[in-house]
C-alpha cells in the first residue's frame, strides 16, 4: 500500500511539473547566455601629504564581454522545471540583470537545478515542509528509539573552486528559490561553528552533547547551506566527524561551498588522522562538484579611490578620513558583546564606524567570534597599519584572513592604511609546493635574507588568494555603492519605526 501511495504521489508531481515546464530548446540554440556584467576600471593614485607619498590602491583598466551558447542550460528533453535556480537565472538574463556567461558556472547551475528538482520531488520524505503535520521530532525520536539512521533520500552538494568563481552567488541563487516554508538555513561556516560551540557549552555535562546539538540543528533546518567551508581550527576538526554523522543520520542535507576539494580539507592540520573519517562521510552524503572557472569575478569591478591607502606613517591622515565618516559626532571607546559572555573593547567608535590599529585587532588572541560581534555592531572598520606578512607575524596573518572573511560575509566597509597592495601583503606567504619551486640563490647571503621571513604555511598560502580577491572587491565602486544603499535602507527602516512609535504615542 505504501508503494502504491508513493507511486501515485510521484505521478502527480510529474504531471504538475509537465504543466509548469518551459520549453527553451527552440531558442537555446541561438540565444547567448550571460553572467554578471562588470567592468574593471581603475588606476594608481598618488597623494602627497607632508612630503609623504601615498599610493591609492588601483588596477589596470579592462573589460570583458563573452557570449556563450546556452546549450548547457538545457535539461532533459529540452525542458526546464517550472522553478529553481536555472529558471531564475534565465529570468535574470531576459531582464538584463546578468551578462557575460561562464560555461563552468552554467554546468554548476545544472547541478543545483538537479538538486532543487530532487528536493521538490522528495519534500515529504525529507520532511522539508515546516507546515507539514509530520514534525521532524517524530522522525528524530523514532530513529533514537530504534537505533536506525534516517538518512535523507537526497544527497547534498559540495561545490568547490578557485577564488571569485561565483560559488557564493550560485548557492544564494539556489537558496533564494527554495520555498519559504521549508526548513532551511544559509550561514557562513565560521558562524555555524561558533553556534555549535555555543550550543555545546550550553549542554555541557550531557552524555553525548554533539547528538543533542545535532538534534537541535536538524529540527531547525533539514537543508543546511554552509558558505566558505574551511577547517583551520583543531577544535573544529575534532568534532566535525561526529557532528555530521549525527546530522546526516537525522536527515540533514548539506549544500556547501569551499575553496578546497574534500580531500584537501584541513591539509597538514594537527591530528588530521582523526579528521579523515569526516572527509569519507562528506563524500558519501554529498555530490562533489568543482567549479573550474579561471575568472575571478571579484576583480572585475571598478576601482575606487580613497579607502585603501598605501604608505608609511599615515595615522593622522586615516584619523582625518575616519572623522569625515562619523561627521560631527565624537568617537569614544566602546564595548561589544561577543558569544558566551565575552566582550571586545573598541578603542574608538561612533556612527557605526570603529577604529583599530592592526595590532589591537590582529595581534591579540582574537578570533571569528570577536569579529562577528564587531560587525554586528559596526558597519565600517578603519584599520591602521596593515603590515607585509611573513614568518614573524604568521599568527596575525591568520587573524587578518579571518577578519576579512567575516567582514565580507557581513558586507562591511573597510577604510585602511597598509604597507603594500593586497598582492604585496602576501608575497612572503607560500604553500609547501610553492616553496619547493622557489629557485635557490647563488649567494648564501641573499638566500638567507630571502628565506629568513618566508612563511611556508599551506592553509595560509591557500587562503591568501581569497583574501586578496576580497580586499579587491571590498575596495571596488560597486561594493561601496551597495554598502551605501544598504545603509540608506537601514536608516529609512529605522526612521519608519521611530515615526510609527511617535504616532502611537
Amino acid at each position: 500500500m505504501r508503494t502504491v501511495s508513493r507511486s501515485l504521489r510521484q505521478l502527480r508531481q510529474v504531471l504538475h511539473q509537465r504543466q509548469n515546464c518551459v520549453m527553451i530548446s527552440s531558442r537555446a540554440e541561438e540565444a547567448p547566455c550571460y553572467l554578471l556584467k562588470k567592468a574593471y576600471h581603475s588606476s594608481t593614485y598618488r597623494v602627497v601629504i607632508n612630503h609623504a607619498e601615498i599610493k591609492l590602491l588601483g588596477y589596470n583598466t579592462w573589460t570583458t564581454s563573452r557570449a556563450l551558447s546556452v546549450n548547457a542550460v538545457k535539461v532533459t528533453d529540452g525542458e526546464v522545471n517550472g522553478g529553481g535556480p536555472l529558471v531564475e537565472y534565465e529570468r535574470r538574463i531576459a531582464a538584463g540583470e546578468l551578462v557575460d556567461g561562464d560555461t563552468c558556472q552554467l554546468v554548476t547551475l545544472r547541478e543545483l537545478q538537479r538538486l532543487y528538482d530532487e528536493l521538490v520531488e522528495s519534500v515529504e520524505a525529507c520532511q522539508l515542509d515546516r507546515s507539514s503535520e509530520k514534525h521532524v521530532r517524530s522522525g528524530w525520536l523514532w530513529s533514537r528509539l530504534l537505533f536506525q539512521p534516517s538518512y535523507a533520500p537526497v544527497k547534498g552538494l559540495y561545490l568547490y573552486g578557485g577564488v571569485g568563481t561565483g560559488k557564493t552567488m550560485l548557492m544564494d541563487l539556489f537558496f533564494d528559490q527554495l520555498p519559504g516554508n521549508w526548513r532551511k538555513k544559509r550561514i557562513h561556516f565560521h558562524d555555524f561553528m561558533l553556534n555549535v560551540h555555543s550550543r555545546l557549552q550550553k549542554h555541557k555535562g550531557v552524555s553525548d552533547p554533539l547528538d543533542v546539538v545535532a538534534g537541535e540543528i536538524s529540527e531547525e533546518a533539514i537543508l543546511l547551506c554552509l558558505d566558505e567551508f574551511m577547517v583551520t581550527d583543531v577544535a573544529d576538526a575534532l568534532i566535525l566527524n561526529r557532528l555530521f554523522k549525527h546530522l546526516f543520520s537525522k536527515g540533514t542535507i548539506l549544500v556547501a561551498t569551499s575553496n578546497r576539494a574534500p580531500d584537501n580539507l584541513y591539509e597538514g592540520g594537527l591530528q588530521r588522522d582523526l579528521f579523515l573519517p569526516f572527509i569519507a562521510t562528506l563524500k558519501e552524503r554529498c555530490v562533489v562538484h568543482e567549479i573550474g572557472s579561471s575568472t575571478d569575478y571579484r576583480k572585475m569591478t571598478s576601482g575606487e579611490q580613497g579607502f585603501y591607502f598605501i604608505g608609511q606613517d599615515l595615522s593622522g591622515f586615516l584619523r582625518q578620513r575616519f572623522q569625515q565618516l562619523i561627521g560631527e559626532l565624537k568617537a569614544a571607546p566602546q564595548e561589544v558583546e561577543v558569544v558566551m559572555g565575552r566582550t571586545l573593547q573598541v578603542p574608538l567608535g561612533a556612527n557605526g564606524c570603529a577604529y583599530f590599529t592592526f595590532e589591537e585587532l590582529c595581534d591579540k588572541p582574537l578570533g571569528a567570534a570577536d569579529y562577528f560581534g564587531l560587525f554586528k555592531r559596526f558597519h565600517t572598520l578603519a584599520l591602521e597599519g596593515i603590515p607585509i606578512f611573513g614568518l614573524h607575524n604568521k599568527s596575525a596573518a591568520h587573524r587578518f584572513v579571518t577578519l576579512i572573511d567575516v567582514m565580507y560575509e557581513n558586507r562591511a566597509r573597510l577604510l585602511c592604511t597598509a604597507e603594500g597592495s593586497p598582492q604585496e601583503l602576501f608575497e612572503r606567504i607560500v604553500t609547501v609546493s610553492e616553496a619547493k619551486q622557489i629557485a635557490p640563490r647563488t649567494s648564501s647571503r641573499s638566500r638567507k635574507s630571502d628565506e629568513s621571513d618566508l612563511c611556508v604555511d599551506n592553509e595560509l598560502g591557500f587562503a591568501k588568494d581569497r583574501t586578496i580577491s576580497r580586499l579587491t572587491e571590498i575596495n571596488s565602486r560597486e561594493y561601496l555603492e551597495q554598502h551605501a544603499t544598504m545603509l540608506a535602507e537601514k536608516k529609512l527602516t529605522q526612521g519608519g519605526v521611530v515615526q510609527q512609535y511617535a504616532s502611537q504615542a
